[in-house]
């Protein structure tokens, strides 16, 4: 049994002393779609609905630096996420929010560096002060590579990007967390929670060394690295699988990263309820699937939560769908009582009992990485993506036995399928998109936009920070896809072999 107390090292039971009786955690709602006019409608609605955070999600082409109009984004201009081109379009997407008011997450990986230098565009065009801007910015590409998919370069100059926006955003955005390390997306690949958390980790250890190899003291940056978690069903498991990654990060830290600063050994992490479990059958029970994974990342200490929406494994979620999601939340903070507490589980035989199988288990994984070269050694061996693979096809073959059951789904049918109204991407917001970025290339100074595309492709070629550089071809409104293909060109893009 944990005899440690909130808000102290190792921070198994909370990361602050009060927890939520001195704040709530952060409510998100993750939404983008189609155009950035239409998204904004959706973030001042949600706005109006009580979150306290916005979350952005990005379509596709955007997410793999592609413009609307390239061959391939046809079809998935705006439907996974919102179509950002260029500052025009962030400008839009914020139009009458004010961004020094509130935080902002936004997952982004292989183009995170350019959409973070059009959202402090946007930002310092409101007159924001900088250095006081909050909010999160995904940035973890070694995840995209084990579970997700949407990279563009090799590991290794990928890593230079994330590298140069640590240092870059450590003088001139301090308060902005610059990645938030991933175990979402690998949990939605079909791993287990053990793998989970040993992952995650691998991979924070990887950027840790990489930016201390760059130069960086590890204090300078820690402070501000956070971790994203899936919630997933097994409610106590889920619980101790939270603690456990707090445990582990800060032994990790102290020990094997010498850092000084209490702010470097805390892990702060948001959490998003599991998209995976959602089933198209029965919807209305995903609401009881989200409010239990919900209470799971309250109990276990989370800083910021997204619920997901019931009708999300058939569609967008509507208006109503996403309000019921946020309204869970506000009915466990201030009608459930948990929040009464930091930790109410701490002390129980089972939890703890749990805490402890999930931090050997993943030390055991982060042992068998080292002994593979590290991270990106395993990532390029294969190894990580095999272990999750395993893990997701022992567990469909439990459903497909029956062992597992999935209400709904393989127990518990109804006869008459449900046809709930869902939500209907207008198909005329893609040529709506496209309209407009050839009218902004039209219209922008060309000259101007090719000397710093090619400025920036020169600072590629060296070992020049392009943090500068990419800020300075966002604001003569250069496009994601055009500042992309310059890095594309140093670069490469990666293939996977595995």
């Amino acid at each position: 049994m944990t005899a440690d107390l909130p808000g102290q090292y190792p921070y198994t039971r909370g990361i602050y002393s009060d927890m939520y009786r001195g704040r709530l955690w952060t409510m998100r709602q993750y939404a983008g779609f189609g155009t950035a006019d239409e998204s904004n409608r959706r973030y001042r609605y949600l706005l109006s609905q009580g979150i306290t955070g916005l979350s952005v999600a990005f379509d596709l082409p955007t997410q793999m630096g592609m413009d609307s109009d390239h061959p391939l984004a046809a079809g998935e201009v705006g439907r996974v996420g919102v179509a950002i081109c260029s500052l025009a379009d962030m400008q839009r997407l914020f139009d009458g929010i004010r961004l020094a008011d509130i935080t902002t997450s936004m997952t982004i990986n292989s183009t995170a560096p350019i959409l973070l230098s059009l959202y402090v565009l946007v930002a310092r065009s409101q007159g924001a002060d900088l250095r006081r801007l909050s909010g999160t910015i995904q940035n973890d590409i070694l995840k995209e590579y084990v579970a997700r998919g949407t990279y563009i370069y090799p590991p290794r100059p990928a890593m230079r990007l994330i590298t140069d926006l640590f240092a870059w955003a450590a003088r001139d955005l301090p308060e902005w967390n610059t990645i938030s390390i991933s175990g979402y997306h690998i949990r939605e690949a079909g791993s287990t929670a053990v793998q989970e958390v040993a992952f995650t980790m691998a991979h924070a250890i990887a950027y840790i060394s990489a930016a201390l190899q760059a130069g960086l003291d590890v204090d300078s940056f820690a402070p501000r690295l956070s971790f994203f978690f899936n919630a997933h069903n097994n409610f106590l498991e889920e619980i101790a699988k939270y603690r456990a990654a707090r445990r582990l990060y800060a032994t990790i830290m102290r020990d094997r990263f010498g850092a000084k600063n209490p702010r470097s050994l805390m892990m702060r992490f948001h959490v998003q309820t599991a998209g995976s479990t959602l089933t198209a059958q029965q919807p209305d029970v995903n609401v009881v699937r989200v409010s239990l994974q919900a209470l799971a990342a309250v109990l276990g200490g989370a800083q910021s939560l997204h619920t997901n929406s019931k009708d999300e494994a058939l569609s967008l979620p509507s208006e109503e769908s996403a309000r019921l999601a946020l309204r869970t939340q506000q009915i466990i903070a201030h009608e459930s009582g948990v929040t009464s507490t930091a930790d109410p589980l701490g002390g129980s035989f089972h939890i703890e009992q749990l805490t402890d199988e999930i931090e050997q288990g993943a030390r055991q994984y982060l042992d068998r990485i080292d002994a593979l070269g590290g991270t990106l050694a395993a990532i390029e061996s294969g190894y990580i993506q095999t272990e999750i693979h395993n893990a997701a096809y022992a567990y469909q073959q439990s459903v497909e036995r029956g062992d597992a059951i999935v209400v709904g789904v393989n127990r518990f049918q109804q006869d008459q399928p449900e046809s709930p109204e869902t939500f209907r991407l207008d198909p005329a917001l893609e040529a709506q998109q496209v309209a407009r970025l050839r009218e902004l290339r039209a219209s922008r100074s060309a000259g101007t936009v090719e000397d710093r595309l090619r400025a920036l492709e020169q600072a590629a070629r060296s070992s020049d920070n392009l943090m500068p550089h990419i800020m300075a071809s966002s604001e003569a409104l250069a496009t994601v896809g055009e500042i992309s293909d310059r890095l594309r060109a140093v670069f490469g893009e990666y293939q996977d072999r595995h």
